[in-house]
């Protein structure tokens, strides 16, 4: 049986107020060649399929319109996707009827009829046949009111993730025979796994910021999960995976290899996991590629010489300048410099150069310590920190102008 694991698509996300629809439906419409050219049994959509829990509706129709069209060209797919934390599970469960229809179920909560309704988690996957060839743990995004109590349990949160995955792995193995594999999808952070720290929210849930590769049971045969954007395995288990994004969601990602999973399982065996790289649609550039002075960077982006494409087609541009002191016509100057350039400006990352003198953090002070400091002497105290630079005579004036109104208006 052959799965394609797919997470994180983050469909309406906008990159420093561009719109991505554009690059959103390219992967969409490649993922739709690979399944053919793949012949996939089910896709596996492990979490985030949507940036925000209000998604627009564009975001839900390229969804929909994908896995109809998934549907059609393959007749035999299974599709299982489950709720990541940027997803809303009601609303995302919302046409689950619907889906159903096209063999594509929807998992965003474990909590139904006001209980928990295990199982719905446990779905069969049938290869081309049209028999069950192996059964899948749809476990979505788990809060602390999604699990199970554990009594006398030091970690409720671990200890019930753990139990929940095994309620689950129960009625799964109650269902499958010998040679049917189980596999589970998961949308959570593992310890030792690798964060984008521009685009992953930190998920804490309780005290538990990461869960140990332990918590899941070694009887499962792969699992799929969602939620760290770069691909990577954990624990070093071949069978413990993250996809990763299919696209990059910031400028920190733009060297991962973006990719879905093409996995190969025999009767109840895992043969083999092969990544599939996504092509980039959209570029994204960072110039120069370390912070560098300004005049070095305006000559770098005078320098630019990129192809001629659509406004949707041209490459995000994240500009990285080191300074000696503010520059307030800092966005103008490089927007000079890109003028009648087909890129687009979204970000402008600008650094100070420091001595470790200059670096030095403040003496934390007491109380009378700080009434009797005049203002503008800290102002020019924690300027010099921040900046290799005495402070300008225009703040000077300008802070001493806002001074002497405040002062008026406490004594009035």
């Amino acid at each position: 049986m052959r799965l394609i694991h797919t997470a994180d698509w983050h469909l309406g996300q906008t990159l420093h107020g561009f719109e991505r629809s554009y690059e959103q439906q390219c992967f969409l419409d490649h993922l739709l060649d690979v399944l053919v050219e793949q012949q996939a049994d089910a896709l596996l959509i492990a979490g985030d399929v949507f940036d925000t829990a209000n998604p627009s509706a564009l975001a839900q129709q390229q969804l929909y319109r994908f896995l109809t069209a998934a549907r059609a060209r393959v007749p035999h797919l299974n599709t299982v996707l489950i709720a990541g934390n940027h997803d809303s599970p009601t609303r995302l469960e919302a046409p689950r009827p619907f889906l159903q229809l096209l063999d594509a179920v929807v998992s965003g909560q474990v909590w139904r009829y006001g209980s928990h309704d295990l199982d719905s988690l446990v779905v069969p996957l049938k290869n081309k046949a049209g028999e069950i060839a192996a059964w899948c743990l749809a476990i979505p995004f788990l809060r602390p009111a999604d699990l199970p109590k554990v009594e006398g349990a030091q970690d409720a949160f671990l200890a019930g993730v753990q139990q929940l995955y095994q309620q689950a792995l129960t009625i799964a193995q109650a269902k499958a025979r010998p040679e049917q594999a189980i596999i589970a999808l998961g949308h959570c952070y593992l310890q030792g796994g690798a964060a984008s720290v521009d685009s992953e929210r930190r998920i804490i849930v309780g005290n538990s910021e990461a869960l140990p590769a332990s918590v899941f049971s070694k009887d499962l045969n792969y699992l799929a999960l969602g939620h760290l954007h770069l691909a990577q395995t954990v624990g070093g288990a071949d069978g413990i995976r993250y996809s990763g994004s299919p696209l990059p969601m910031s400028f920190a990602e733009a060297h991962y290899p973006h990719q879905v999973l093409c996995v190969d399982l025999v009767g109840a065996k895992l043969q083999s996991v092969q990544p599939i790289r996504m092509p980039r649609f959209v570029d994204l550039l960072r110039i120069p590629a370390k912070p560098a002075p300004l005049s070095e960077v305006l000559a770098a982006l005078e320098a630019l010489d990129l192809p001629h494409l659509p406004e949707q087609q041209q490459a995000y541009l994240e500009v990285r300048v080191q300074l000696a002191t503010p520059e307030p016509g800092l966005r103008a100057r490089i927007e000079t410099a890109l003028q009648n350039k087909p890129v687009r400006l979204a970000k402008i990352e600008t650094s100070y150069l420091r001595t470790e003198a200059e670096s030095t953090e403040l003496a934390p002070l007491s109380l009378d310590e700080l009434q009797q400091l005049d203002p503008l002497n800290l102002l020019e105290e924690v300027y010099r920190q921040r900046y290799p630079s005495e402070l300008p005579t225009e703040l000077v004036q300008a802070f001493q102008e806002i001074l002497h109104e405040t002062q008026l208006e406490t004594a009035l």
